[in-house]
């Protein structure tokens, strides 16, 4: 049986130390991406798990509120692939990726990792894929402008009600994450990459 709508949704690192949830209107107004991105699979590989490639890493992109840890926030850091990258957010614990963040609270979104969600059947289908590999070498976003309509719809909503405040992610007194982000070096990086 599947979860009501109204329901939260549990996530979780690998270990179980790192717990939280997303809730009931993150899941409904989030959007449920494949992400093909060397990026997407290097953070992957940065913290040793399964290759995804040919295959994507599967996120949902969400509002930063509807996001709420109930155990092991202190085990969160984050690092980044380069000095302009986006926030990638783990668990120390047991280096599990966790979620994405742009590097300000003032637009407002995460991608949490959906390997990291107990039911991920209640996210519904795919919405939208970025960077699939054609056979001809390009690559091709499918359906990018449902995900960016989605994604300012949240945003704009965010913004207009001052719940972007509300985010576990960053200190919005300050604009600084909650903890300090780490750059992977240059060799480090190119280490990553096909």
């Amino acid at each position: 049986m599947g979860k009501s709508e109204n329901s939260d949704l549990a996530f979780a690192c690998s270990c179980g130390s790192v717990q939280g949830h997303i809730k009931p209107d993150g899941i409904k107004s989030g959007t449920h991406a494949e992400c093909f991105c060397t990026d997407c699979r290097a953070a992957q590989l940065y913290f040793d798990q399964p290759d995804p490639s040919p295959g994507p890493v599967e996120i949902l992109q969400t509002s930063p509120e509807a996001i709420e840890f109930h155990q092991g926030a202190e085990n969160l850091a984050v690092m980044q692939l380069s000095p302009k990258g986006m926030y990638r957010w783990y668990a120390t614990c047991c280096n599990t990726p966790v979620a994405n963040t742009f590097k300000t609270p003032k637009f407002p979104f995460v991608g949490v990792i959906v390997d990291r969600i107990a039911e991920p059947s209640a996210l519904g289908p795919v919405i939208s894929r970025g960077s699939v590999p054609q056979p001809d070498g390009t690559q091709k976003h499918e359906n990018i402008g449902a995900a960016i309509y989605r994604l300012f719809k949240r945003a704009a909503k965010s913004r207009l009600t001052g719940a972007w405040k509300n985010t576990p992610f960053f200190n919005v007194e300050t604009g600084e994450p909650v903890a300090t982000p780490a750059v992977i070096s240059k060799s480090e990086r190119d280490a990553l990459y096909p």
